[in-house]
């Protein structure tokens, strides 16, 4: 087949994802060239571009979006501008791999939909952890039943920010823990599950000064099981995930933020005893998952196949995230 050509991309905005983590990623990538990258302020596109060695650097988005030796956009912008500028890649001719969450809500996420339609460009959601070796590993364990029939999964995912400067602190931005962290245990569970969970129950607590959501409980109700999950803004920063069969249990040590340098670390547990005689530790080599997912998405350009995370996959999980905020309203059960 000989060696594949690379995809020439372009990254909407200097957000401190992109610079520090996506884009030196994307760089180490076999299939991603990253050759542009615009913000409304010329300046800051200009340093960004000198230093991460990217040749092109524009003063606007537009002036990105209308390059046509940028084939495919990265959208890291705040949550309120993934659908609308993910739309005007796609009306320019460009593939568009946007941040997570793809939108405020469902109905939002869904007006992607005759988008993609009417312009034929791919389209997906950078969940990340979606192509990460450590996740297709523990959904393989689960799937060959080692621990028996999977009826649980139980996460927390947390951090601690009340920088009032930072955009996850506003509401009208699309703010809070829920978007931001809380779409992980969803979409991972979800995947593991491989079906969508028909109520939802949620309790969320406030800041009282940003009004964003900073302390959120869930419970999600699929036909298989049960999934449960706490995510925070404003608490100690932590991370793990689990997954109870009836025979066995499964633990990601750092299922969101798998580390560069070292392993990736899950433990089996065959559940012999409560005092962990049982557990086995599988080192899951280190990799980038930004590397991972750049290549994933370039693949599915190149080949023409489907995307890892598609629109589809990302309407479901915003559902789930609606019915927990409504659930919090309303103090009952709501349906995705």
């Amino acid at each position: 087949m000989g060696e594949q050509r690379k995809i020439r991309w372009g990254v909407l905005g200097v957000a401190g994802i992109a610079v520090r983590k996506v884009i030196p990623g994307m760089q180490r990538s076999a299939l991603c060239e990253v050759s542009g990258i615009a913000s409304r302020d010329g300046r800051k596109a200009e340093e960004a571009a000198r230093n991460l060695g990217i040749p092109r650097s524009y003063g606007s988005y537009e002036e990105l979006l209308h390059d046509p030796e940028i084939e495919a956009v990265y959208n890291p912008l705040p949550n309120h501008l993934h659908v609308p500028w993910t739309i005007r890649g796609m009306e320019a001719g460009k593939h568009v791999l946007c941040e997570k969450p793809i939108g405020l809500n469902a109905a939002e996420a869904a007006s992607l939909l005759p988008v993609r339609e009417r312009t034929q460009r791919k389209v997906g959601e950078a969940f990340m952890v979606k192509t990460h070796p450590q996740w297709l590993r523990v959904r393989e364990l689960v799937r060959s039943g080692r621990i028996g029939e999977l009826r649980a999964i139980t996460g927390f995912f947390s951090y601690y920010n009340r920088d009032p400067q930072n955009v996850r602190n506003h509401p009208e931005w699309g703010g809070g823990g829920l978007l931001d962290i809380g779409c992980y245990p969803i979409t991972t569970a979800r995947f593991i599950f491989k079906e969508e969970p028909r109520r939802a129950i949620g309790i969320v607590e406030h800041d009282p000064e940003f009004k964003t959501d900073r302390l959120v409980s869930a419970i999600l109700d699929f036909p298989s099981g049960q999934a449960s999950f706490t995510c925070s803004m404003q608490l100690v920063a932590y991370q793990r995930m689990q997954f109870l069969g009836t025979k066995g249990r499964v633990e990601i040590e750092i299922p969101f933020n798998a580390p560069l340098d070292q392993p990736a670390r899950i433990f089996m547990d065959d559940g012999r005893d409560v005092f962990g005689s049982g557990i086995q530790t599988e080192m899951i080599p280190a990799v980038d998952q930004y590397t991972v997912q750049g290549d994933a998405f370039s693949r599915a350009i190149l080949e023409d196949t489907e995307v890892p995370v598609s629109i589809e996959d990302a309407i479901g999980n915003m559902r789930v995230i609606d019915a927990i905020f409504r659930s919090a309203e309303s103090g009952v059960w709501e349906q995705p």
